[in-house]
């Protein structure tokens, strides 16, 4: 099976790690153990205790009960028996793709967006359109665009909302445009939603796609919103019949995920409203920060990002986003993700959700580089 080389975790892999101004990185600010348990009230010490009388099995195979129930309270329409638990967002997509996708079919999917999302349905053999969304559009999906890439073969729509790399935001009534073109084909709707309740305006309510279409799929983790990346632990909202299928996949790939970061997740989840008013304060101030930066930097432009954690920035200088971004990383060590990893060349991917003190601080640095070029 012959695949294509996943750019931006490539890039990511090479230079993360040496970052003086990490603002490539796309999760929200990480919790730390200690911050996690405190948040709920609970007394670390106790929860270690406790912990040292768990054995150290494979656990619950499909994910456990409780992180399950807790997956499922995210839904209006999920129950426990529509959760699978996963390694990760990724290994969720992975999967669901695995399990649904054969040779032949036909798969829409929006570009700019996670690479994986479009790189593995080909890899399978799938016919992947891409509908591309543009700055025109506020990088919002063209509804008559994509109805007219869908076809007898059309297995499989995949959207991600709210969107990476570009922050982009489908409300209601779009997803619901977007769900009339998957039932004109009868085809399955799979959502990224890993950065779902990420929104800038505090009056938008974005339902999820399983709650609007009886063939709509949910991907999700613990990693993005929730800040815990590190648990590795994500999930599969569908319907019951596509998680059964999922499951017999999953056999061969996965057997279980780790029973400590299933307990972590679950008092994670438990505790999911203050977190999230945590990641909210983080995105909603820093997204101030940046926006303030953009409109006195002459050199750079976007579309101002609605959700997520992530947008793309247009910069004005005669060379490649590699060779932007390499001499930036080089010169004070800020560290941007370049915007061919998302065919978007000469613009740069920044992820504004971290330590506001380090986004401060690496646009400026930013800005020296700009003014040096």
């Amino acid at each position: 099976m012959d695949i294509k080389h996943f750019k931006i975790e490539e890039w990511m892999n090479e230079y993360e790690q040496g970052a003086v101004y990490n603002m490539a990185e796309t999760c929200v600010d990480s919790l730390t153990v200690g911050e996690l348990l405190t948040l709920g009230g609970e007394d670390p010490v106790q929860f270690f205790q406790n912990l040292t009388d768990t054995k150290l099995t494979y656990g619950h195979i499909e994910g456990s009960p409780d992180f399950k129930r807790e997956v499922a309270k995210l839904y209006k329409t999920m129950e426990p028996d529509n959760v699978l638990a996963m390694n990760g967002a990724i290994g969720a997509n992975f999967l669901l793709l695995y399990t649904l996708i054969e040779p032949g079919d036909e798969v829409i999917c929006v570009d700019p967006t996670y690479q994986q999302l479009h790189s593995v349905p080909e890899s399978f053999g799938a016919t992947v359109k891409r509908l591309q969304l543009t700055k025109k559009n506020n990088f919002i999906p063209d509804v008559d665009e994509m109805a007219s890439l869908v076809s007898e073969k059309t297995k499989l729509i995949i959207i991600n909302n709210p969107n990476n790399p570009t922050g982009s935001v489908m409300d209601e009534a779009k997803l619901n445009e977007i769900v009339e073109v998957a039932k004109s084909a009868d085809a399955y709707l799979l959502c990224d939603e890993v950065y779902r309740g990420l929104l800038q305006d505090p009056n938008l309510d974005v339902p999820s796609i399983v709650d609007l279409y009886e063939k709509g799929i949910s991907t999700s983790s613990m990693s993005k919103a929730l800040s815990l990346a590190g648990l590795r632990l994500g999930w599969i909202a569908a319907p019951e019949d596509v998680i059964r299928e999922c499951v017999k996949h999953r056999d061969y790939t996965t057997i279980s995920c780790g029973m400590i970061d299933d307990l972590l997740a679950v008092h994670a989840l438990k505790n999911y409203d203050k977190i999230m008013d945590r990641s909210l304060k983080i995105v909603r101030n820093n997204i101030e920060i940046l926006d303030d930066w953009v409109k006195n930097e002459p050199r750079i432009n976007y579309v101002k990002p609605q959700g997520g954690t992530t947008t793309m920035l247009t910069y004005d200088a005669d060379m490649s986003s590699v060779d932007f971004c390499i001499g930036l990383y080089e010169k004070n060590g800020a560290f941007f993700a370049p915007g061919s990893c998302f065919d978007m060349e000469g613009t740069v991917r920044i992820g504004y959700a971290c330590d506001p003190d380090v986004l401060k601080e690496g646009l400026q640095k930013v800005s020296e580089y700009l003014r040096e070029l």
